[in-house]
């Protein structure tokens, strides 16, 4: 069920300008609701009642923010839509407007993946400055010693520069491979395959278990669910991007 929100938080999430470049317009007197010209700030609306006009035009419908954990098997492409015609998670999610991942999961890789029609949240979930952890639990070639670890902790170098102190720990070995858990708190692209590649032992498996406080449990491969409103504030929190007047 909608709420009234901010103004300026109503027309900048229906892309009419910026959060700043809106209170300009309302304190323009270039804002209605319900007929009425409003020029406070602090003035609140709840799109999906209120009748809300910008210079006489009634502002578009702002759809309802929507968010899931999928288990995302191996062999869908993590995008809306594929030129190769390969299957996407878009086929696994229910129809919802606007409704995108956020980040991404290659091809070969499983586990863990938000799905979202808010761009404010997926900002906040895949901008490095915010540092939401993400953990990886990898099946790579070899049996990695405690200095190879050590190294991935510490940071490697890659093409793109050093990765950022992570945490890693070792699971065991199964024969000619390893398992090895692994959390980051940035998201560069093939980033897991890369650390271990550069360290002697490449990736033969790859799972993501969790973003931030959000995990696997419950689901099976394929299977998705909404998030709760707590898991919801969770994660906002973690990723430092509530803000103030939400």
């Amino acid at each position: 069920m909608s709420t009234a929100q901010r103004l300026q938080k109503i027309l900048a999430s229906a892309g009419v300008a910026s959060r700043r470049a809106s209170e300009e317009l309302i304190q323009a007197g270039r804002v209605s609701v319900n007929g009425q010209v409003v020029t406070e700030l602090g003035a609140k609306a709840d799109p999906s009642t209120d009748e809300i006009r910008v210079d006489g035009k009634p502002l578009a419908h702002v759809e309802e923010k929507a968010y899931f954990a999928l288990y995302k098997p191996t062999g869908y492409i993590t995008s809306k839509s594929d030129p190769r015609n390969r299957r996407t998670v878009m086929t696994l999610a229910p129809e919802v407007p606007g409704l995108h991942p956020v980040g991404r999961l290659d091809y070969d890789t499983s586990g863990l993946l938000l799905m979202t029609n808010d761009g404010d949240f997926t900002l906040a979930l895949t901008h490095p400055r915010y540092g939401v952890p993400k953990t990886y639990e990898a099946w790579v070639q070899g049996h990695p010693s405690e200095r190879i670890l050590q190294r991935l902790r510490e940071g490697v170098r890659l093409e793109d520069g050093w990765t950022s102190p992570a945490q890693v720990v070792s699971l065991g070995a199964s024969g000619p491979e390893s398992r090895v858990r692994i959390t980051l708190h940035e998201g560069r692209n093939r980033q897991v395959r890369r650390m271990f590649a550069a360290v002697g032992h490449p990736v033969a498996k790859l799972k993501r278990l969790s973003v931030g406080p959000i995990s696997l449990e419950g689901l099976k491969p394929g299977d998705i669910r909404p998030l709760t409103d707590q898991e919801i504030v969770a994660l906002k929190q973690q990723s430092r991007h509530e803000e103030a007047g939400s």
